[in-house]
């Protein structure tokens, strides 16, 4: 009953402002986009999301509706003229919304209004030289917004008469463009200075270049063979990136690829998306778009202000999901799409600054060095650091022939050639190992029946196994090593993945030892080749997915730099990573980072690295105690349930900032409120202790979570996460000429 309250107060004001014309979608004091000043628009980038009446240089008149579906430069007044809601589709590119929610739409030399958008939709606006007024463009015909005799709006040929200039005069009463509202209220906060300690947490790991579209334009492709639903960014807003995801996954979800990644062939879902979300996001569905930008921009505003995001992909398992999705044409090389998910985080760029004003204005940054990352941060931005993470990190794969023959697929020089061309594309992050085995060295073993499946299908051969090393049993691991490997074929043929395991091997499969396994593929000679390129370089290099053993290695090359080289560990170390390794690492000043759990999961890992840091002899005059999180959202992983049991819930709104727990770092900081998201369109809403973590929105209820959980301690933990992880960047980029 008590979230029903809550549910019907939020509604009632967004209700209440849609009344006033300035948001229908939770914008404004739900923490949406912002609204622009009253002034007239300066640069062409000033009128996003603002409301505006077009007049014709020409005319002098203001641009209205005619009774045939067109419209002319017509009306006398700003009053009496059309409002139009100016949304950003990109930098400098708009949809004209109207009061009656039509767009208008070039066409065949006319202007019309469609309730539909299109690329026909989309206007681009230019200033004309020396001048207080604009040149529209279509993005669809490339000819110009311009009157005719009689005041008709047409589109032609550019010329630079004032019949093809207009003016944007700031009104009043439009129709607000559908968005997802934030629902958190009051000013997020800026830095205490660029040399002072950062204050605001870390996401080590996620995946936001993850898209069903890996562009703004629409002309790339899909993700992981196209079985993840839904977009980052859409230039057609909200209601195009999450809308009803049939098309991909089918009448009721029957070829979603997350009934081949639970073992349930037979499962469905309600495919219906903004604004009902009747069965998705959820966060054991594991192939719909949890990273909307709004979702991301709620958790920016609750103190994220550092996010490491990985190009990611599984050349295997990509392989399987362009059979289930019926996309035959995805591009399922490893370095390709992790490439174009990288270069596609600097559409989203543009896309957030597009939607707050500017080039350059946008709270979503990338950073190129620990340096920028301070500024940006310190400037109340956050800093998004570029990775990859795929299984054949510099089209390093192996096939591997009977006899245990390798054939390796690079050398020395191509990756060389590859860590060139992911730094010329601003990547600072890399996994030199996962999930695969490579012709760089063994992945740590963690599923001992899919993910095997899937090294035999993209290397030719099942994993080889060993005893894993003793290690101290008695003390905290992140992960413990190995796992029982599988001698059955998981499933029953009924999907592609084990049908095709079916296909290469007449369904005989190794046989293994009981107990747990460690991989007995190491690192190889090309493996600490790339590791010290690397190394050279200044990359950040996450230990994560490393065959166990592999760890050994790769810290004692760590240890022979001068000096000593800092190592990451960013979700949960699969394969295994022990105490005894922890502790090298923290030495060496590396960070160790949880896989994203909720808040009592989050304060059970603190008390671990404390006991790491302990042992370490490391203190906080040495080392700032900061613990972030990888989230690995949208990368197949799920994440975390209600805390549940008696656990203290989390009561909305939420106040950040302020009171007993917040420490005297946030002395100047205002309170932000955070009230539970609610769709005003359809009363669609998430409570983070009914849900657990459907999406990226909810980790600005998260950070309630830890505090209930930990108070000042677990908070000025996660506070100082960012800088924990700037300061191990620091001390591997500092070096060689960098």
């Amino acid at each position: 009953m008590k979230t029903r309250l809550i549910i019907l107060s939020i509604l009632s004001s967004a209700l209440i402002i849609g009344c006033g014309g300035s948001s229908s979608s939770g914008r404004g004091s739900s923490g949406g986009n912002p609204t622009p000043p009253a002034e007239t628009p300066i640069t062409r980038f000033d009128m996003a999301n603002g409301c505006y009446a077009m007049q014709s240089v020409q005319t002098q008149k203001f641009t209205a509706a005619d009774t045939d579906g067109g419209y002319s430069s017509s009306a006398s007044t700003a009053a009496s003229a059309d409002a139009l809601f100016m949304q950003p589709a990109t930098l400098g590119k708009y949809l004209f919304y109207t009061a009656d929610q039509k767009l208008l739409t070039a066409g065949s030399g006319v202007v019309s209004g469609a309730s539909v958008p299109t690329d026909a939709a989309i206007w681009t606006i230019d200033t004309v030289q020396g001048s207080d007024s604009f040149t529209v463009v279509s993005e669809d015909t490339a000819q110009t917004l311009q009157v005719n005799d009689s005041g008709k709006l047409i589109t032609a040929d550019s010329n630079s008469s004032p019949a093809s200039q207009f003016k944007f005069v700031p009104t009043t009463n439009c129709s607000s463009y559908p968005e997802m509202p934030t629902s958190v209220s009051g000013q997020t906060f800026k830095g205490n200075g660029v040399d002072k300690p950062i204050v605001g947490f870390a996401d080590v790991h996620t995946h936001m270049g993850m898209s069903s579209e890996m562009s703004y334009a629409g002309d790339v492709g899909p993700s992981a063979g196209g079985v993840l639903y839904g977009e980052v960014i859409h230039r057609f807003g909200v209601d195009h990136a999450l809308e009803d995801c049939e098309d991909f996954h089918g009448p009721n979800g029957i070829r979603d690829g997350n009934n081949v990644l639970s073992m349930n062939p037979t499962d469905t879902h309600n495919t219906e998306g903004w604004p009902s979300f009747v069965d998705w996001p959820r966060r054991d569905y594991l192939t719909h778009q949890v990273m909307y930008y709004k979702w991301v921009e709620r958790a920016y505003l609750s103190g994220l202000r550092l996010m490491v995001n990985h190009g990611t992909n599984i050349a295997a398992l990509c392989n399987v999901g362009k059979v289930l999705a019926a996309s035959p044409e995805a591009d399922c090389n490893d370095m390709s799409v992790a490439v174009k998910q990288v270069e596609y985080l600097y559409d989203v760029q543009d896309y957030v600054d597009a939607q707050s004003g500017g080039p350059g204005k946008g709270w979503y940054r990338i950073v190129k060095s620990p340096q920028e990352a301070r500024e940006v941060i310190n400037d109340g931005k956050m800093a998004v650091v570029l990775g990859v993470e795929v299984a054949q990190i510099f089209d390093c794969g192996v096939t591997i022939l009977l006899g245990n023959i390798e054939q390796r697929k690079c050398d020395q020089a191509q990756i060389d050639s590859e860590i060139q061309r992911l730094w010329d594309l601003g990547v600072r992050h890399v996994y030199p190992f996962h999930d695969i085995d490579s012709s760089l060295g063994g992945a740590g073993i963690f599923s001992g029946d899919v993910i095997n499946v899937l090294n035999f299908l993209d290397t030719g051969s099942f994993w080889k196994t060993t005893t894993c090393r003793d290690y101290p049993v008695d003390e905290p691991s992140v992960r413990t090593p190995g796992t029982e490997m599988t001698t059955a074929i998981p499933g029953t043929g009924s999907d592609p993945l084990t049908q095709a395991l079916l296909d290469a091997t007449g369904g005989v499969t190794p046989l293994y030892p009981a107990g747990k396994r460690c991989n007995a593929r190491t690192v190889t000679d090309l493996g600490e080749y790339a590791l010290r390129a690397l190394m050279q370089r200044g990359m950040v290099i996450d230990i994560d997915h490393a065959a166990y053993h592999s760890k050994d290695i790769m810290l004692d090359i760590a240890d022979e730099q001068t000096p000593a080289y800092p190592l990451a560990s960013s979700h949960d170390a699969h394969g295994g990573l022990t105490s005894d390794q922890v502790v090298r690492m923290l030495k060496n000043g590396g960070t160790v980072y949880p896989y994203k759990g909720n808040g009592i999961k989050h304060i059970e890992f603190l008390e671990k690295l404390k006991f790491w840091r302990n042992k370490a002899g490391i203190s906080s005059d040495d080392q700032i105690l900061g613990l972030g999180y990888g989230a690995d959202a949208n990368g197949f992983g799920g994440h975390p349930g209600p805390r549940g049991g008696d656990s203290e819930p989390v009561q909305y709104p939420i106040t950040l900032f302020s009171g007993d727990d917040w420490g005297p770092q946030f002395a100047n900081f205002s309170p932000v409120t955070v009230d539970m998201l609610v769709i005003p369109e359809s009363g669609k809403y998430w409570h983070i202790d009914e849900t657990g973590m459907s999406h990226y929105g909810l980790v600005a209820d998260f950070v309630e979570e830890v505090r209930l959980e930990g108070g000042k301690e677990a908070l000025d933990a996660l506070y100082n996460s960012a800088e924990g992880y700037v300061q191990m960047w620091e001390r591997a980029y500092n070096r060689n000429g960098n």
